[in-house]
């Protein structure tokens, strides 16, 4: 890999099914090691019970609120600066629950593979 600066394309955003829209920052074929991407959830959505198969997902939270559901932990409430581990595998969604959009940056190791996702929302 070479010395790089991305400037996030706003106008990249797009809505999953998820229930959230995501600006992928960086996930490439070149740099298996990790991938980020924004995520931003609308006030009083939910995103889908989901996991991760053979992927650790950080979540940093830079504006608003949620509880976040984990497996393993009880739901948490979270909020601007704190971060989220989720280990491989474990199910997991986040509910916005402030009066604006919350966001974060799910940070992956290895870099997220839609291949790896398996919605979990009928578990």
């Amino acid at each position: 890999m070479k010395p790089e600066i991305v400037y996030p394309d706003e106008s990249s955003e797009y809505w999953t099914d998820e229930r959230c829209f995501i600006l992928e920052l960086w996930n490439r074929g070149e740099d298996d090691d990790v991938s980020v991407a924004r995520a931003r959830v609308a006030t009083g959505v939910s995103t889908k019970p989901h996991s991760v198969a053979g992927t650790t997902e950080r979540y940093l939270i830079t504006a608003g609120s949620a509880t976040v559901h984990v497996e393993g932990l009880e739901p948490r409430e979270v909020r601007s600066g704190d971060l989220v581990a989720i280990p491989p595998g474990a199910v997991q969604w986040i509910e916005n629950t402030g009066g604006s959009d919350l966001v974060f940056y799910a940070i992956c190791n290895p870099r997220f593979r839609r291949d790896n996702y398996r919605d979990r929302s009928a578990d």
